[in-house]
């Protein structure tokens, strides 16, 4: 078994709002699927931190769940800026039982384990262009991780850390979630949501205060799953 990343996959299936208005997203939905049965098995997991789908409303986003449960794989969902279909978790787990999504997760004030490691994250939050963060917002955020990571530690796992937004970009630095990050002893964090070759060149890749932070946005990744399997040793 194999363990994947890949956030921000934008489906438009349910909404039409495709994504190759812009540059570097042509035919970016078929390219995912290729890639995506190419190299992931059906016993795999493959984490997607926030933005899946284009729908504003649950029932909008069963075409996007549809194609998603024919993809190989069991999948573990975070919640993005852009999911605004997300609900409560028991609505949409509800959702995906009453429709017979059936490997498909989230992690939502939770954990999920993979082989040793504790699958943790949250949406998060980062201010991109100098506006007053919420500080409502990032104390909630904060908290969602914070009971991420400990559901992780309760269960005796290693957590490794998902983020939607990025911690660090430009110069805006999150600290209530890196305050949890180091707390908790966390030396690995991915993270989405930045788009456009001119933003990935400002993202922040590489080790800071002991935190390895890794950009996984789909078109920084060319719509290929990333593989971190071997994030696994480092649980053993």
């Amino acid at each position: 078994m194999s363990l994947f990343v890949i956030a921000d996959l934008h489906l438009p299936l349910g909404v039409n709002k495709p994504m190759d208005i812009f540059g570097g997203w042509d035919n970016y939905v078929e390219r995912l699927e290729y890639n995506w049965q190419r190299k992931i098995k059906p016993e795999d997991t493959v984490v997607i931190p926030g933005d899946l789908c284009w729908a504003l409303k649950l029932e909008e986003s069963l075409p996007d769940f549809r194609f998603l449960e024919k993809l190989n794989g069991r999948k573990l969902l975070i919640k993005g800026n852009h999911d605004l279909w997300w609900g409560t978790a028991g609505k949409v787990n509800d959702f995906l039982d009453r429709n017979d999504i059936r490997n498909v997760g989230l992690i939502f004030n939770s954990c999920e384990e993979y082989e040793g490691l504790g699958i943790c994250g949250t949406r998060g939050w980062v201010s991109e262009y100098g506006e007053q963060a919420d500080e409502k917002v990032l104390a909630r955020e904060a908290g969602r991780l914070e009971a991420s990571l400990c559901a992780a530690e309760a269960k005796g796992l290693k957590p490794v850390v998902f983020l939607h937004y990025p911690p660090i970009f430009i110069s805006s630095v999150n600290e209530p979630i890196i305050e949890v990050l180091r707390r908790h002893g966390i030396t690995e964090c991915f993270y989405g949501h930045i788009h456009g070759k001119k933003k990935h060149s400002c993202a922040f890749r590489g080790e800071k205060d002991g935190i390895n932070y890794h950009l996984i946005s789909s078109d920084y990744l060319q719509f290929d799953p990333l593989d971190i399997s071997y994030l696994v040793q480092s649980a053993e």
